[in-house]
């Protein structure tokens, strides 16, 4: 079978999405590289900082790395603002999105909620509440996503920090995004090995 006979969804049989299933399988493959090739996008990103978004990136998994937060937390900080270049506004839900069938709860909530958090650091100074991430205050991971935006985040455009390059992370990229993820066909849930 090359590709399937139907044009309607309801009207396909076991078989076709069978196959469907192993050409996904097949593309999902190259995951990791698809990732990869978007983070690098950010190189050309917003301008006006001292570093690049994606050597802001690079710094904030190196931190994290260096802080011994586990690789999946490690590849979350790597990726936390891979949003930046598709969905400027809504960054954080973006980067939360593509993480979410990798990562445990609490690593997807850090990065949903981080740039709602990272507005502590500046919306004083541009008219806002600093304080609006208090209203997550109960939150059981709000002391967790403080810690993220302090150590991996707000710190991390620092062009004389001794950066780990790119090549470095590919391995944990790759190690995170291969296979199916958990929510697919029922597997089970992840538990991570974030920082506890």
């Amino acid at each position: 079978m090359k590709q399937v006979s139907f044009t309607r969804m309801e009207d396909g049989t076991r078989d076709e999405y069978e196959f469907l299933g192993r050409m996904e399988d097949r593309y999902n493959a190259n995951l990791a590289a698809r990732v990869l090739a978007h983070l690098e996008l950010l190189d050309a990103g917003v301008s006006g900082y001292r570093v690049s978004r994606l050597e802001h990136s690079l710094q904030s998994a190196t931190r994290a790395y260096r802080d011994d937060a586990g690789e999946e937390m490690v590849v979350a900080a790597l990726l936390h603002d891979i949003g930046d270049v598709l969905s400027p506004y809504n960054h954080s839900a973006f980067a939360a999105a593509l993480l979410r069938p990798y990562v445990d709860d609490r690593t997807w909530w850090i990065i949903k909620h981080h740039g709602l958090f990272q507005t502590y650091y500046y919306n004083h100074h541009t008219g806002g509440d600093r304080h609006v991430r208090d209203r997550l205050k109960n939150h059981p991971w709000y002391e967790d996503t403080v810690y993220f935006c302090h150590h991996y985040d707000q710190n991390c455009f620092d062009p004389d920090y001794d950066t780990l390059p790119l090549d470095f992370f590919r391995p944990m990229v790759a190690r995170r995004f291969s296979g199916p993820g958990r929510f697919h066909l029922d597997a089970p849930k992840s538990t991570g090995d974030v920082r506890a």
